[in-house]
């Protein structure tokens, strides 16, 4: 398919560096292109391990007429002029997730979603390795599609975090296995501009399902009630709240499952070592996709009962001096951060701001509920938060220049019995290069506390 076809890959970070290595090895005729004119090629050229053109600046028209198929990265914007003008001409643009899909092998299980999809991700692949032999966990968790993709062969299963940018490009010929929209709320609105093209995005997981295929969807998301008639596939519905005549929902601290009239417990929520209702919603995903792909119950449950919070997702970190520490990095936007507020017990000392996406923060601190001791800001949005917590009345409302200022802050007013929760409802760009590392940083100062 790909061999001497001239494919140009936008962008030279992890993605496009996967991207440029996976279709050398299919015998692609690979240009790597990048906007930043002081991209230290020799770096580059060394990480992809073969010597490969680099262009950077400006996509020129010698360019456009030497690309038969343009691969991007996610975090390039699909609305630049040049991607533009290759469309208009005809040329096919793909993202790293089609790429990749075209050659792996096996069954496909893609999992969407505003919240929740790294921890439904993890949480499926560990099910699915308890059962099958062959397995691989990939996407925007972590390890990019496109560098495991030649190594999935036809008896494998692949469990697949697939954000927004990613779905914008996926083809006719994308068609998961079992794919799942775990929630819709606004997100990436500086890209998407608007929500309905966000959630036309995310609903690209399953646009050419049929009904040979499965979507598993939250009941209690009214947007995914309303786009499910659109849907061509089966619908799995779950739900926390409701009980249902057919699909998962939780009954007190039971998940059910039923079916046809039967009504089969899976687990109690005591029994899984995660916490909320939230993860509770993402653990009946995850068992929606295992009975999707026949993983027998005892398999299931294993996989269930094996498994342990994410990084960075409402991760306990350490009690010290009776405080207890929690990193909820991942909580870069208002919902996932109204997540990590409920997930807490005690009264709470919020880390949070970041990177402005656009979003609005009314519903997060709505979300407080008297827990909030204080609310210590950071970054680009400090501003604009503090003005609505104090419009909502929280009492103490702190505004730090640095991250190390405001874990001092935290450590000097807990008191025992209290808890410090990084959930910043905001990106992390501009302060940090990613959640991780503002998550590791959080982690390091907690550990150094005496």
């Amino acid at each position: 398919m790909f061999l001497n076809k001239k494919v140009t890959v936008v962008g030279s970070g992890i993605s496009g560096i996967a991207a440029a290595k996976l279709l050398l090895n299919q015998q692609a005729d690979v240009i790597l292109y990048d906007s930043n004119e002081a991209l230290e090629k020799e770096k580059v050229v060394e990480r992809i391990g073969k010597e490969v053109p680099i262009i950077c600046g400006e996509f020129t028209k010698e360019l456009a007429k030497n690309t038969e198929l343009l691969v991007l990265s996610p975090g390039v914007p699909t609305d630049l002029p040049f991607i533009l003008s290759l469309k208009e001409q005809g040329i096919p643009v793909w993202g790293e997730i089609e790429l990749a899909y075209q050659i792996a092998g096996g069954r496909f299980i893609g999992i969407t979603g505003t919240n929740g999809k790294t921890t439904t991700t993890a949480l499926t692949g560990e099910i699915m390795k308890q059962y099958f032999s062959e397995v691989f966990v990939v996407g925007n968790i972590g390890i990019p599609y496109t560098e495991m993709a030649g190594q999935i062969g036809e008896n494998a299963v692949t469990v697949a975090e697939l954000s927004s940018f990613q779905l914008e490009t996926v083809q006719e010929d994308f068609v998961p296995d079992v794919s799942m929209i775990l929630n819709l709320t606004p997100d990436h609105l500086n890209r998407h501009y608007t929500m309905e093209n966000y959630a036309r995005a995310k609903l690209n997981v399953a646009k050419h399902q049929t009904e040979e295929q499965t979507c598993i969807l939250n009941y209690e998301d009214t947007m995914l009630r309303e786009y499910a008639e659109e849907l061509s596939c089966r619908i799995l519905w779950f739900s926390s709240r409701t009980r249902l005549e057919e699909g998962l929902y939780l009954d007190d601290n039971r998940i059910l499952y039923a079916k046809d009239g039967a009504v089969t417990e899976i687990c109690k929520t005591e029994e899984l070592h995660i916490i909320g209702r939230h993860n509770y919603e993402n653990a009946m995903a995850a068992i929606g996709a295992a009975l999707c792909m026949q993983v027998p119950l005892e398999a299931l449950r294993r996989g269930l009962m094996n498994f342990h919070a994410v990084e960075h997702r409402i991760e306990y970190v350490a009690t010290k001096r009776g405080v207890e520490y929690y990193n909820d990095s991942k909580g870069t936007n208002p919902d996932a951060a109204i997540k990590g507020i409920q997930a807490m017990s005690r009264p709470t000392l919020l880390i949070g701001g970041g990177y402005d996406k656009g979003s609005e923060y009314d519903e997060w601190i709505a979300a407080f509920d008297g827990k909030v001791k204080h609310l210590v800001l950071i970054g680009q949005t400090k501003e604009k938060i503090a003005e609505t917590a104090k419009k909502m009345g929280v009492a103490s409302v702190v505004l730090m220049e640095t991250f190390e200022e405001a874990m001092a802050f935290c450590v000097s007013h807990a008191e025992e019995g209290d808890a410090v929760l990084l959930s910043p409802a905001c990106a992390s760009w501009g302060m940090f290069k990613n959640y991780e590392e503002r998550g590791r940083m959080f982690k390091e100062y907690v550990h150094s506390i005496e």
